[in-house]
């Protein structure tokens, strides 16, 4: 299975690209959907064909099939019962029950089912490769970043679906407390926080989903480019490409054209510095409009030069844990980061690191929570949190062996001086 999830600015040509990728990986012999999460509904138009909120064959293309995803019926079928359950505990604090259905509306739900809907897809076997057209930068990263969102207020604040649903409802409806959800809601609760933990899981699987950053040679576009970088690497979602659409070609003529490709060809200059070691590719504009499979199998080809839309994935993970003897150190990638912008602080086995607008709460490791946090520094695009084993927390042998193991690497280094 291969996941190709296409994000960025708006109006850059995010599913034009999206589109031609699926075409040509289904010429090249992959099963593949087009699965767009954007509400714009822009596949169909690009297609120049009608696209279901189920997968349906393309016509002219075999092996491509394309959906869209319908937030508002996926919703009704697989959430009425918890909503069912919430407007009647409203109703029961005497609350009208058209106000009740307002305020039940689940908050997040776009996201939630446009994950599911991904998960669901990819594991259904029905496809070897899915690419996602999503919605742009701000959409995206809150998708990707619900997740941990959601099962942290569930299991951490709440202690649980059951909780869950009583603390919500008696809190909207001024309750003290509440009877226990029926065993039925619960369980949907429960599969709900499961399922958003694997779809997360999915898409932060480096050898599964490759993110692709599209822009177009525009400074402002970039600019934006580069804080997407940043979230998406403090979220633990590595960039497998990033995809420059509309670049002059150097046959276009004219001093008005010239005068737009010298300035296309300064900020692609820039554009290797600002992802370094992400492949970068440039998409030539294109001298009519492409709509229909013939016109978006040209793109791709023109695109990537003949090659696999489809190469290895080659990203690593974006947090890593490292260390021995009792020290350790948690290093996640931050680039386009400068130290006054980050911000760290640690609850009890969780680690807070924001950058600007962005925060992650990010859930230690059973390794470290046994440890104290000793310093941090950043450097290079990534920041390192150093650990050190807790003597509470460890047990006696261990900790002597982790000491001994210091002792040693302090007497080597001392004795190679």
């Amino acid at each position: 299975m291969r996941i190709a999830l296409h994000t960025g600015k708006g109006g850059v040509g995010k599913t034009t690209l999206s589109v031609a990728t699926a075409v040509a990986a289904a010429r090249e012999g992959h099963r593949t959907l087009i699965l767009s999460t954007d509400p714009a509904h822009s596949v169909a138009d690009v297609l120049g064909a009608p696209v279901a909120a189920d997968p349906t064959p393309v016509a002219d293309v075999p092996g491509l099939w394309a959906a869209q995803v319908d937030t508002r019926r996926r919703v009704e079928e697989s959430w009425a019962g918890i909503r069912q359950y919430l407007v009647g505990m409203l109703a029961a604090g005497g609350m009208a029950e058209v106000q009740a259905e307002e305020l039940t509306v689940l908050p997040g739900a776009e996201e939630m089912v446009a994950l599911l809907e991904l998960r669901r897809h990819a594991e259904s076997a029905e496809f070897d490769v899915i690419v996602v057209d999503c919605a742009p930068s701000g959409e995206t990263l809150r998708l990707l970043a619900l997740p941990e969102t959601v099962q942290f207020y569930a299991s951490r604040l709440l202690r649980g679906p059951n909780r869950l649903l009583r603390g919500l409802a008696a809190g909207l409806a001024g309750l003290s407390g509440g009877p226990t959800p029926p065993t039925q809601v619960r369980d949907a609760v429960a599969d709900l926080l499961a399922d958003l933990g694997r779809a997360r899981d999915l898409l932060a699987d480096p050898t599964v989903t490759g993110i692709r950053i599209v822009l177009t040679p525009e400074r402002v576009v970039v600019a934006e480019g580069r804080r997407l970088l940043t979230a998406l690497a403090l979220h633990g979602f590595p960039v497998e490409s990033v995809l420059v659409n509309r670049v002059l070609p150097d046959a276009a003529d004219g001093a008005f054209v010239a005068r737009q490709r010298a300035g296309q060809q300064t900020v692609l200059a820039g554009i290797a510095e600002s992802f370094p070691g992400i492949p970068v590719t440039a998409v030539p504009t294109q001298a009519g409009e492409p709509v229909g499979a013939d016109a978006l199998g040209e793109l791709a080809v023109a695109a990537f030069a003949g090659a696999s839309v489809l190469p290895p994935l080659t990203a690593t993970p974006v947090l890593q844990v490292s260390g021995s003897g009792g020290e350790y150190r948690l290093e996640i990638a931050l680039p386009h980061v400068d130290r006054a912008e980050v911000g760290l602080s640690r609850v009890q086995d969780d680690l807070i690191v924001t950058v600007g607008d962005h925060r992650r709460r990010i859930a230690l490791p059973s390794l470290l929570q046994r440890c104290l946090t000793r310093g941090a520094r950043l450097a290079d695009g990534r920041l390192t949190v150093e650990f050190v084993a807790d003597p509470q927390a460890w047990p006696t042998d261990l900790l002597a062996g982790a000491t001994g193991e210091r002792r040693a690497a302090a007497e080597t280094l001392a004795g190679a001086s």
